[in-house]
């Protein structure tokens, strides 16, 4: 999914070579008689992705398209009788993959947030074939000759700063992908890499299947006990959800999990929340990943070694700022001695509160958020219930909004557009002179088929 988006700014044969193949791509049977939307321009306010128009079906073709307008893209690159440039090499490089960077930047983002069973299937099918094309890429050896060719002369080329970072970085993208290695461990690493795809596949499958399977039904006021109002009617709506009218239910969905382990104070269904997401794709049934992360390690300790590094973390640190796994461990060595001492002083102070009600002192993990609760209120006179009225979502979203506008001077105004769901909120992002920046989805609550956490993706 880290495709970066590129902008062809110049007519040449690569763009007329991929449009024919979009034209021949959108044949009436895969089609339904009409045009694809993900292979055509987008008329769209801020061409946004038209959502209400992509079907399951469509990604695909749109994806086997894309895959072809690649390949024409490279086999020019590869066939121009030119000797290699920086321009005819590295920059048409860059410029490759537009349509299948546009087609990626729809189906993986929706994919995180409205996964179903059909969007499933086409994941599965999907992921060892965007795989091997990636392989297609980065192994093809006549593609690295030009570009090592480039980068051994780039002392002589007069190029720029940024050029010769875009050079380095490609160069350096290719030999960690493989390039370097012979034509017996290339095949290899192409079956370790569309085996890895299978696998994470399976393991996010695992992880949304087990968030889905695991409830805990309040089922009686004594069920109900500590919860405050907004705990209790966000447990009666997911019940209601679950087609529970009158019941109160709670999820493994963190706005959902957290609240309940801070205020129930049930300390036996604490326990059984508590174990049922630390558990979660370990208890030995379909949705086990024991197996799947063991895979995981496996190949990746294999690709690892055969990309000669020592371990998967040597593989992943190399091109960071950290460098090596000694570095890691040294910085985390020197934080663990005073977080451990801060965290047993934060135990103390729960067990204190702990014995006082209870008359133990053992505080489990899931009495943790509990009690921290009750420090909290005790001993600094912070009460989350009574400061919740003033981080509503709406007066949070508004003091991010002014604080963007004092720190950046942008703006962001309510547009209606294509949305992929209609709990989605969009807004137009304004400059200081209210010219147009971008657009910005905001999709705040968790639902069936969509992953947990805080994070963002982009779509264009």
């Amino acid at each position: 999914m880290k495709i970066i988006d590129k902008f062809m700014k110049i007519i040449s044969p690569l763009i007329i070579s991929a449009l024919l193949v979009l034209l021949s791509a959108c044949t009436p049977k895969t089609m339904e008689n009409r045009d694809n939307p993900l292979l055509i321009e987008w008329d769209t306010p801020f061409e946004v992705p038209p959502f209400e128009q992509i079907k399951v079906e469509d990604y695909m073709p749109a994806f086997e398209a894309a895959f072809e307008a690649q390949d024409n893209e490279i086999d020019s690159i590869v066939n121009n009788a030119d000797a290699p440039t920086f321009e005819n090499t590295i920059v048409a490089l860059d410029r490759s993959g537009g349509l299948l960077t546009r087609v990626s930047r729809v189906f993986f983002p929706l994919a995180l947030v409205e996964m179903n069973p059909s969007m499933q299937i086409v994941q599965e099918e999907l992921m060892p074939i965007l795989s091997q094309q990636g392989d297609k890429v980065t192994l093809n050896d006549s593609l690295f000759q030009r570009i090592k060719s480039v980068y051994d002369a780039k002392s002589s080329l007069g190029l720029t700063p940024i050029q010769l970072r875009l050079l380095g970085k490609t160069y350096d993208r290719f030999v960690r992908n493989g390039a370097n290695l012979s034509d017996k461990d290339k095949e290899r690493l192409k079956q370790i890499n569309e085996d890895l795809s299978v696998q994470t596949v399976q393991f996010g499958k695992n992880l949304l299947a087990e968030n889905k399977s695991f409830v805990l039904e309040l089922k009686n006021s004594a069920d109900l006990a500590g919860l405050p109002e907004s705990v209790r009617y966000a447990a009666a709506d997911a019940a209601n959800l679950a087609g529970l009218s009158g019941k109160h239910l709670i999820t493994l969905d963190l706005p959902s999990f957290i609240p309940f382990m801070t205020y129930s104070s049930r300390s036996d269904l604490r326990k059984i929340l508590y174990n049922g997401y630390i558990s979660r794709c370990n208890r030995d049934n379909d949705y086990d990943n024991k197996g799947v992360v063991n895979s995981i390690v496996q190949l990746r300790r294999e690709r690892a070694t055969l990309l000669g590094f020592d371990s998967h973390a040597d593989f992943v640190l190399d091109n960071v700022m950290a460098k090596s796994p000694e570095n890691v461990y040294s910085l985390l060595d020197a934080m663990w001695k005073p977080a451990l001492n801060r965290s047993k002083e934060e135990r103390a102070e729960l067990a204190v509160i702990m014995k006082r009600e209870t008359g133990r002192e053992d505080v489990q993990p899931w009495d943790w958020w509990y009690y921290a609760e009750k420090v909290r209120k005790n001993s600094y006179n912070i009460n989350e219930e009574v400061i919740r009225p003033y981080l509503s979502l709406p007066t949070v979203r508004a003091g991010i909004f002014q604080l963007s506008n004092r720190l950046f001077g942008v703006t962001f105004r309510p547009v209606s557009l294509p949305l992929y769901n209609d709990e989605c909120q969009a807004y137009e992002v304004l400059d200081r002179d209210n010219t147009h920046l971008g657009i910005l989805y905001m999709d705040f609550f968790p639902r069936e088929g969509k992953q947990g956490g805080a994070w963002c993706t982009s779509f264009r």
